[in-house]
């Protein structure tokens, strides 16, 4: 586990390992940070996956980003991570020179593509894999195939992605056991996430229900298991740990250290599932979008 980059941030520091591991360290009792430590970055609405239940709305003839010229993208610290998504993040033709910009900044990149693209440019994410122009890798499940599985494992922090009412028991036998990581997601209701519960309400709540009743055995059946904020409320995953595991891992709600941005749209806000009227004007700045953040999360 190598380090990556160290830095202050407000009354704490940051060590950033080459696993994907993060650890804050404060001399104080509570963590309280300048600067985001974190941005989820969508750089594009384009993508052929049409999946019934993206909250992203995300189509074909989906929208790019202008992503070699918004000026926030210079005021990014050394060691800030960024989640970069879309849509398909793959078919923006921009993307390597994007990343290549951020590793120039020392900023840690990480990208989500579907299993479908994955697989179907797979050269291409080993290569930028190979030359660090990303370190982290997130998957969205579609079929757990052995070919997939295969594919996945060479690929040192790939996630995969998982959504709570997607996921069914047939997906967790099949990854079950194979040394993997897997972060689960909160079901969002937003977009065609919205339709797609109405149309498939049966099906969606009791794949969510038999998640909560078996989660603390699947907790045992992977490397890694994590959740987003949205997961975490609607499993309360709390219940399955200690009170002090809980403060180790608990990485904070969303908007004390991380925050959205759509450059697409050209919004920031608290996560990708605030309300349309809670999303601001992107700025040039990310430390004062992530005041705003920090101003309207009170």
């Amino acid at each position: 586990m190598k380090l990556l980059g160290k830095y202050k941030n407000g009354n704490y520091t940051v060590s950033i390992f080459s696993d994907g591991t993060k650890v804050r360290e404060t001399n104080e009792d509570w963590f309280c940070p300048e600067w985001a430590e974190n941005m989820d970055i969508k750089i594009t609405n384009k993508c052929s996956m049409n999946c019934a239940f993206c909250h992203e709305g995300s189509t074909p003839a989906g929208k790019h980003g202008d992503i070699l010229n918004e000026k926030f993208v210079d005021t990014l610290h050394p060691y800030q991570e960024v989640a970069i998504g879309g849509g398909n993040v793959l078919e923006h033709p921009d993307l390597i020179l994007f990343l290549e910009k951020l590793r120039d900044r020392k900023v840690i990149a990480n990208i989500t593509v579907n299993q479908v693209h994955f697989e179907q440019n797979f050269k291409l994410i080993q290569k930028l894999v190979s030359e660090k122009l990303i370190y982290g890798l997130g998957v969205s499940l579609v079929n757990p195939t052995g070919d997939f599985i295969s594919k996945i494992s060479t690929i040192p922090n790939a996630v995969i992605h998982v959504i709570n009412g997607i996921l069914k028991p047939e997906d967790i036998e099949n990854l079950r056991d194979k040394d993997l990581k897997i972060l689960i997601l909160g079901y969002k209701q937003l977009r065609r996430g919205f339709d797609y519960l109405i149309e498939s309400y049966e099906e969606v709540r009791e794949n969510q229900k038999w998640l909560y009743d078996t989660l603390s055995d699947i907790l045992s059946m992977f490397k890694v298991v994590s959740f987003d904020n949205l997961a975490i409320e609607q499993l309360e995953v709390k219940r399955l740990v200690k009170d002090d595991e809980w403060e180790e891992f608990y990485m904070g709600d969303d908007g004390n250290f991380t925050y959205y941005i759509d450059m697409v749209e050209r919004k920031f806000a608290q996560s990708s599932t605030a309300p349309f009227d809670e999303r601001y004007d992107l700025l040039d700045s990310v430390d004062e979008m992530f005041k705003i953040i920090g101003v309207t999360n009170k």
